[in-house]
């Protein structure tokens, strides 16, 4: 079946779901792939008809917004103990250094660091619970967290959105090759552009040490 076909028959309200409920739980401190699933959702609507862009960046703000709000609120109840569960539980994205450089993060930039958070993977998982634990007012986070949620959830799916469009005859032409090919080259992007995150998040860490470390006393 051709790639258009096979897209024809995926239900718009299926589509809008699976964001939305993937990306709340991601907000919401749940390690899932939210920024994948909304790439390819938007890709996905410039080639089928029935699913509307602006409503499928509606929903996944709507899902974003929710998520970090319930996470905010988990966090100021559960506090740090919720934090040493976390990192039980999921050890790569919960590990005392990944909410060492998140607190950091929070603690010198504050509102601006829930903003811009929504757009990098870490702090999109940490953003609602550590903001509750560290008894951020909740109308400075609700503010951030709204125009953050709507910057990016409606960026990624326009820019998404128009790019698929000008690659539709393309797409067309290859079918399956070209969606894969599509695909592989966004997941391989992603990969890069997290290994230089996670690179240059090490090197802060280690320079932030080597400044705080005590100096011996000289006899």
């Amino acid at each position: 079946m051709h790639v258009q076909e096979w897209l024809d028959t995926v239900p718009a309200a299926a589509v809008y779901a699976v964001v939305g409920l993937v990306i709340g739980l991601e907000s919401l401190g749940i390690p899932l792939p939210g920024e994948i699933v909304l790439v390819s959702a938007a890709l996905m609507s410039s080639q089928h008809s029935g699913i509307n862009p602006v409503v499928l960046g509606v929903c996944a703000t709507a899902g974003a917004v929710v998520g970090d709000s319930i996470g905010y609120a988990i966090g100021r109840k559960g506090g740090r103990p919720l934090l040493a569960w976390l990192g039980r539980k999921f050890p790569r994205h919960f590990s005392e250094g990944h909410v060492a450089t998140a607190e950091r993060s929070f603690e010198k930039w504050g509102m601006w660091a829930v903003f811009f958070g929504r757009f990098v993977a870490l702090l999109r998982i940490f953003a609602g619970p550590l903001a509750g634990v560290l008894h951020m007012p909740y109308w400075k986070f609700l503010i951030a967290n709204v125009l953050g949620g709507i910057c990016w959830a409606g960026g990624t799916t326009a820019v998404i959105y128009y790019v698929g469009v000008v690659a539709e005859d393309w797409l067309k032409r290859f079918s399956y090759l070209g969606l894969v090919v599509a695909v592989l080259i966004g997941l391989t992007s992603m990969l890069v552009l997290k290994r230089k995150a996670k690179k240059a998040a090490a090197q802060k860490a280690e320079k932030e040490s080597a400044e705080t470390e005590p100096v011996p006393a000289v006899d």
